[in-house]
């Protein structure tokens, strides 16, 4: 199983804005603490902010900082936010998949998997994740 590179650093994002909540952080000085590439990372942040994720402000005092409590902000939040969901095989959903003869139960398996993948980012907050308090 993959994890999209924009999932990941979209996490990694909400981490370092999570860790101090009342404190606005640039894009950029995100970009370095993370090692995520800037660009990249701006274009993140755009589909955060539409999620309604982050709260942005422009000019010297500016920066993004959580339009919620870390608490309430789970990490199947952001995924869906960035990859609009949790699973996809070849860039299909697996409503799509066409499975035939002695593959047609496979479809189910992939199902059960994102089932358990949903489970566990749905359980873990960005709270948890800052406080080192993983689902295992």
């Amino acid at each position: 199983m993959q994890i999209s590179a924009k999932a990941d650093y979209a996490v990694r994002a909400l981490a370092e804005l999570a860790a101090d909540p009342g404190r606005p952080l640039t894009c950029e000085a995100i970009a370095t603490s993370q090692d995520i590439p800037f660009r990249f990372l701006k274009a993140v942040f755009r589909d955060l902010r539409q999620a309604g994720l982050v709260r942005s402000q422009r000019g010297c005092e500016g920066g993004y900082w959580l339009a919620r409590d870390p608490a309430e902000t789970t990490l199947a939040d952001i995924v869906l936010a960035v990859d609009g969901a949790f699973l996809t095989l070849r860039g299909e959903g697996l409503d799509d998949l066409g499975y035939r003869g002695p593959a047609a139960g496979l479809p189910g398996v992939w199902r059960g998997m994102e089932a358990h993948v949903r489970q566990v980012l749905t359980s873990t907050a960005l709270s948890d994740l800052v406080r080192e308090r993983l689902v295992a």
